[in-house]
């Protein structure tokens, strides 16, 4: 009740004959105030989901990575940005970055408010510029995971020399890489770097850097599988979802391709944005996202939906970084037991700190 209202309801106490009354008229009065702010308040909410939250930030950039070219990835993700800028008031603009770290770093310096990342890539993002997962991706059967892949060309001798029913491929390639030439895409990449880098090499013991006769990093998914299909190295690493994508851009490479290895499930893609955006502007974007149902769009992206999620979703991700670092810190022999023991404590606790 406001300093006015009990003010009045003072001064009609000390008319006795309207005392009952009174007070009832006070109560009503105060219930009246109550409500009307209640009211102005639920108005005040209604305005800003409505579309004018955050009205000083005239337009949003959405960073990609680059999977693929910007020229392959424009007509898979410029109808999704068309409709969720008219779904939160703003433009919304691609943001194509020629390697996955271009993404990353924008982010970190305010260029890019939401992006597609893949799991480590994200979680680069997490630790060093301000991103934070909100959805997941669903893919077209329904799971939330992928699969990475050593592919090779299937008229390359090493096929006919590997039990590809065993999928024995990895355990071939680290035993014969000196006379192989090999590919990752990106640094950045989960399913392109990181789990081929764990499961094929850290864990036979292996460095990738020194290997092999060749190594290079191709820059995307499409890259290494147009460079396998070529006969520009021997071995790639890859995905099932980009190689499902060649179907529609590549399929003449598609044709030429063999999987030698296939990696336990990974997680499926995050969006995120930066955690200092206001808040009802992550909301529309949340609510955009789980609610969309463009099944054309959807389905050109190679996805059924998107789900609610958190960054916890993705510390299977930085279980597996941290588990390939330890294993590269027990083989290195260059570093002395100290320093080595320092060293596996440390990452030790980082994997700790995830439980």
């Amino acid at each position: 009740m406001s300093i006015i209202s009990l003010r009045r309801c003072a001064s009609l106490l000390a008319a006795s004959t309207l005392m009952v009354s009174s007070l009832a008229a006070c109560s009503s009065a105060g219930d009246v105030v109550d409500t009307a702010t209640d009211a102005v308040e639920d108005a005040a909410t209604s305005v800003t989901e409505g579309g004018t939250c955050a009205a000083d930030i005239k337009e949003i950039e959405f960073g990609i990575i680059s999977t693929e070219s910007a020229d392959n990835l424009k007509p898979q993700w410029e109808p999704l940005l068309a409709d969720m800028s008219e779904a939160i008031g703003r433009p919304v603009k691609g943001f194509y970055a020629t390697d996955y770290a271009g993404v990353i770093e924008g982010m970190g310096a305010g260029k890019v408010q939401v992006a597609w990342y893949g799991g480590k890539s994200y979680i680069e993002a997490a630790e060093r510029s301000e991103a934070e997962a909100f959805v997941q991706t669903v893919s077209l059967d329904g799971s939330k995971g992928y699969y990475s892949h050593l592919i090779t060309n299937k008229e390359n001798p090493i096929v006919g020399e590997i039990d590809l029913e065993a999928g024995d491929g990895d355990k071939y390639v680290v035993e014969n890489a000196a006379d192989l030439t090999f590919a990752f895409n990106d640094p950045n990449s989960t399913s392109g770097f990181l789990v081929p880098t764990y499961y094929v090499f850290a864990q036979q013991g292996a460095n990738a850097d020194k290997i092999f006769s060749e190594l290079v990093f191709a820059g995307s998914h499409e890259a290494t599988a147009l460079a396998v299909s070529e006969n520009q190295v021997d071995v790639a690493t890859n995905n099932n979802e980009n190689l499902a994508r060649l179907e529609e851009t590549a399929p003449d490479a598609l044709e030429k391709i063999q999987i030698i290895w296939t990696s336990p499930v990974i997680p499926s893609d995050p969006l995120a944005y930066r955690k200092d955006l206001p808040d009802c502007l992550k909301d529309s974007m949340k609510d955009f996202f789980i609610g969309y149902d463009n099944k054309e769009v959807l389905e050109g992206l190679q996805w059924s939906g998107l789900d609610s999620a958190k960054d916890e979703d993705w510390n299977t991700i930085r279980e597996l970084q941290i588990a390939k670092d330890l294993l590269e810190v027990q083989n290195n022999e260059n570093l002395s037991d100290g320093d080595k023991q320092t060293k596996l404590d440390e990452l030790n606790k980082k994997l700790d700190a995830l439980k």
